[in-house]
């Protein structure tokens, strides 16, 4: 159901020199999926049995998975790469993977979003590896709340794998946090006092309707300003001085109100509901299986797996994402912005399924 597996329609007239769109928007930054497995089942994205998984030779493999990345850094503009999931962490050959792109590429930002399972015993190897730095994806505080987000009794793991990170240099290292309505709105304040003590950059997330089981809905989630508002019940908020750049997640200086001179460190809030950024959006996501998403909502695909196993060159494969992206939707897979307004479609993949 409007999946596009081919070429674009209507591709530009000439090879561009990066990942442009209509929009005048550039693509820098690259989002890969290695898997769409994942050992949690969190409610916002996935049915507690879990989704129909890939066959493994469906998926990328490790070759595959570095010669897209060269393609994309040598030939279109990619600046900046997040390996995602799934869950990369369950993948046997990521170290393979990261020290494959990291021999091509000496100097490019590698980072990886993780649930963290298993990370207290990889995180030193992943450095070692090339692997730049850690995004954590961890609701609660409260083993609790996590297992009822989470359908998996397991905060103790996830902790000690955060710890690990940042032991092992992988900083400056993010937590992702999705509030919901009920569950673990009132936790903000303390995921906030966490972090900030502790050096990390706390993300809140606005909950999107990327979840497999359809029941999202924009009155059901928590905003961007019931955020705010609930972190300043502790703290004060600022408006951080430098220039977002590009990033999804706008920043604040978090300030203690006994002491408003004294920054304690920095939240982000992804408001990609109610404050969308999507005229200055940089990113392209290739999912598992290869498929281009030029927009996270996109109902449109474009296949450049079975290119690479075709035996197409890299100008081919180079010409393919270029035409892929320049068909990038203005917002939220529409030509406007507005996730739950009438004419919105959610995608039929989960975010697990796409890749964050």
């Amino acid at each position: 159901m409007g999946i596009q597996l081919g070429m674009p329609s209507a591709a530009p007239r000439a090879a561009l020199p990066g990942l442009m769109d209509t929009h005048g928007r550039q693509a820098t930054d690259m989002r890969l999926s290695l898997t769409d497995k994942c050992n949690l089942r969190c409610t916002y994205c996935m049915p507690a049995e879990g989704l129909n998984w890939l066959q493994k030779d469906q998926v990328l493999s490790r070759s595959e998975i570095v010669r897209l990345v060269r393609i994309g850094v040598d030939q279109l503009g990619i600046r900046e790469l997040r390996l995602t999931g799934g869950e990369p962490l369950v993948r046997a050959d990521l170290l393979d993977i990261i020290r494959d792109i990291r021999a091509d590429h000496a100097d490019l930002p590698i980072s990886m979003t993780t649930n963290a399972l298993g990370l207290d015993r990889r995180a030193a190897q992943l450095k070692e590896a090339g692997l730049t730095r850690i995004n954590v994806s961890m609701d609660s505080l409260h083993p609790g709340t996590f297992a009822q987000l989470t359908r998996r009794p397991f905060l103790d793991r996830v902790l000690k794998g955060i710890e690990a990170a940042a032991d092992a240099g992988l900083g400056l290292v993010k937590i992702n946090a999705v509030l919901m309505r009920g569950i673990n709105d009132h936790e903000a304040p303390d995921l906030v006092e966490w972090a900030v003590a502790r050096g990390f950059e706390l993300r809140f997330i606005e909950q999107m309707p990327l979840d497999a089981d359809h029941g999202w809905t924009k009155a059901g989630m928590v905003t961007a300003a019931e955020m705010r508002a609930l972190v300043e019940t502790r703290f004060i908020l600022t408006s951080d001085p430098r220039n977002r750049d590009g990033a999804p997640a706008e920043r604040w200086e978090v300030r203690a109100k006994d002491a408003p001179d004294v920054v304690l460190g920095t939240v982000g809030i992804i408001a990609s509901v109610t404050e969308p950024f999507c005229s200055d959006c940089r990113r392209t996501r290739v999912t598992a299986e290869g498929k281009v998403m030029s927009c996270l909502f996109s109902r449109e695909e474009t296949d450049l797996r079975d290119l690479l196993r075709s035996g197409a060159d890299d100008d081919a494969v180079a010409q393919r994402w270029r035409d892929a992206m320049w068909l990038k939707p203005k917002a939220h897979g529409m030509a406007h912005t507005g996730l739950g307004a009438d004419d919105f479609i959610q995608p039929d993949r989960s975010m697990s399924a796409i890749g964050g």
